[in-house]
């Protein structure tokens, strides 16, 4: 059984939009570089060919698995979600308190976490020692480079 894994709708819609391609335009872009690989002779001799059909094998995998993904994926109702503590997809404004530098992270799932975005996946060892925090509290973090210490200012979503 797949993990369940929840999505904001912006997320769940990427998804869908990237399979829909893979199954439409993907398919198709491999069906032509099988038929001009076999145009060219002998497929017994053709890497060309070779090449083409694991390409397919590849893009059939991918397909598979997004699929996977989409059966085991939950939207979030953002709507209904309690403010108090850190859930996922919660937005989180935390200080750092060895240099007390402020940041804002929204935890996500996996497949949309973007750090450049303040996108962090709720599996990341900082979102691990931030859920079900409340303001004001501390959270300690285990990181490679050691414990550090996040207050956290705000909660939102």
């Amino acid at each position: 059984m797949a993990e369940v894994t929840y999505y904001t709708q912006e997320g769940l819609d990427k998804l869908k939009q990237e399979l829909q391609y893979l199954k439409t335009e993907g398919r198709a872009n491999i069906a032509k570089a099988i038929a001009e690989a076999r145009d060219k002779g002998d497929l017994s001799e053709n890497a060309e060919y070779d090449a083409a059909k694991e390409a397919q094998g590849l893009h059939e995998a991918k397909i598979a698995k997004l699929e996977g993904v989409l059966a085991s994926a939950r939207l979030i109702d953002e709507s209904n979600l309690d403010t108090s503590k850190v859930l996922a997809l919660s937005y989180v404004k935390i200080k750092n308190k060895k240099n007390n530098a402020v940041m804002t992270y929204q935890l996500v799932s996996e497949t949309e976490a973007d750090m450049k975005a303040g996108k962090i996946s709720v599996k990341s060892p900082i979102a691990q020692g931030l859920l079900g925090k409340s303001v004001g509290e501390i959270a300690q973090v285990e990181v490679p480079a050691g414990v550090m210490e996040f207050e956290i200012l705000e909660i939102s979503r």
